[in-house]
């Protein structure tokens, strides 16, 4: 993106500018370069390669780094820069490398931004006021710098993608490590769960569905538009805040029933029949097709569960637990065949924490991980024990009712290497990847055109040889 720098005017050609004499505009000479500096907008900092950095870049990442809460490692205004820097290294190497992030993985990421500032706003329409700028100019604003943010990231994880660390290395790491610099294991379960889904009154589906209809005749009539209605009532919080919108997305990624009818749909104008999904009822509305991937809006409602119902469900859970403990049947059968929960039924019930990335799964939680529910019934109890019912909110965002049993709890310790092998290899893979992200980006600058206004040459960086 080309950048409007305005530097410092000579005297001369400030005189011409204004159609002064030449004898003025040396006799003002003094006054006019005092004005300029006072009056510079921006002015490029720092030079890698052929790309610049602006005093605009450096204020912008500041002011987007207290809003985040950074703090920073030595003074901000040295440290800014050079991470401006660094990040243009990347950049330029990812380039070369053709390492590339989706335009999805980039809307993403600047909807988590979106409402992460709202959060912290109260409102879109507050955000908006403190922002000045609209929630679309704001979305524009955010995709570059995201989309170097994430481009970024990928380089790094590919120049650190084929290191490993073998078990002699850990141990030789960890031999003379001193005794308050070796990691603490977090308490660590293992948890098996049965749920019983409250049954909801057919009245009750019958209210929600009414709404919904409601809104199609709104909408078609012209009396409000979908987007509004979406952002009113919608109990989607994500996409309701987006006034119901859902970015391209592919077949696979939806509800089955919901990804049916959202792919059926052909005319933009018209609202789909109702829809029921493991999440509640919708309508949808056609916004683009684009390949196998669709964009559309949708309403969501969930009916609402009575005290009945609960109460029912729990006092069925209570007998299963009681069964359990008298040896009737165990718990994996009972995950197996009574369970509601279709992610752990196949599993004897035992639930799964997958990463952030959906790439790596384990039976293993620390306790903020698990639901807060399940947590706190855990939290005191010991492998084998199985829980007294309790109501929850599961992943879906459906009120279910659970009994759990502890399948087993490693306490809270200082790491040993043979009992947390893994820990300390990750802590070791850590470091070797650290190590090696440094040492790129040292021969990376000696390779690199670098120029550093004079100001910069004083401070104390993470990185050898900018000075040149």
């Amino acid at each position: 993106m080309k950048r409007t720098v305005i530097l410092r005017l000579g005297a001369c050609a400030f005189a011409m500018a204004l159609g002064m004499e030449t004898m003025q505009a040396q006799s003002l000479a003094t006054d006019s370069t005092i004005a300029n500096e006072r009056s510079i907008i921006d002015e490029v900092i720092w030079v890698v390669g052929d790309e610049p950095i602006l005093k605009s870049d450096v204020e912008a990442a500041r002011l987007q780094a207290e809003q985040e809460g950074t703090r920073w490692k030595g003074d901000p205004d040295c440290v800014i820069p050079e991470q401006l820097a660094v990040q243009k290294l990347f950049l330029h190497q990812a380039a070369i490398d053709s390492i590339e992030v989706t335009e999805a993985d980039v809307s993403e990421s600047v909807e988590q931004y979106i409402e992460y500032w709202t959060g912290l706003a109260g409102s879109r329409e507050k955000l908006e006021e403190y922002k000045k700028a609209s929630i679309t100019q704001l979305r524009n604003e955010l995709h570059d710098p995201l989309r170097d943010r994430l481009t970024v990231e990928k380089m790094r994880e590919h120049l650190v993608k084929n290191i490993k660390v073998s078990p002699a290395e850990v141990r030789r790491f960890f031999k003379d490590l001193p005794a308050d610099s070796i990691p603490y294991v977090p308490t660590v379960v293992e948890v098996q769960i049965i749920t019983q889904t409250p049954v909801i009154e057919q009245e009750e589906i019958n209210r929600i569905k009414d709404e919904l209809r409601d809104y199609t005749e709104r909408i078609t009539s012209g009396e409000s538009s979908f987007a509004t209605l979406a952002r009113l009532y919608s109990e989607d919080p994500g996409s309701a805040r987006r006034g119901g919108e859902l970015d391209y997305t592919g077949r696979a990624v939806f509800d089955p029933a919901f990804s049916v009818v959202a792919f059926n749909l052909t005319d933009p104008k018209k609202i789909s029949k109702i829809v029921e999904s493991e999440f509640g009822f919708h309508i949808i509305q056609l916004i683009d097709k684009r390949g196998d991937k669709v964009k559309v809006r949708h309403i969501l409602r969930k009916p609402r569960v009575s005290d009945e119902s609960i109460s029912q469900a729990l006092a069925r859970l209570d007998s299963i637990r009681t069964d359990i403990n008298a040896g009737k049947f165990t718990f994996e059968d009972g995950a197996s065949v009574i369970s509601d929960d279709k992610d752990t039924r196949n599993n004897y019930g035992l639930m799964t924490n997958a990463s952030d990335d959906g790439r790596t799964r384990t039976s293993r939680f620390e306790m903020q991980d698990l639901p807060s529910e399940v947590a706190k019934m855990v939290d005191k109890m010991q492998p084998g024990d199985v829980s007294a019912p309790f109501e929850m909110i599961n992943r879906r965002g459906k009120t279910v009712c659970a009994i759990v049993k502890l399948k087993s709890r490693v306490d809270g310790h200082k790491a040993t290497i043979t009992e947390d092998f893994q820990v300390m290899k990750d802590v070791v893979l850590a470091k070797r990847r650290e190590e090696t992200i440094h040492n790129w980006v040292i021969n990376k600058i000696k390779s690199t055109y670098v120029r550093v206004n004079e100001k910069y040459k004083n401070c104390n960086f993470e990185y050898q040889g900018w000075i040149k």
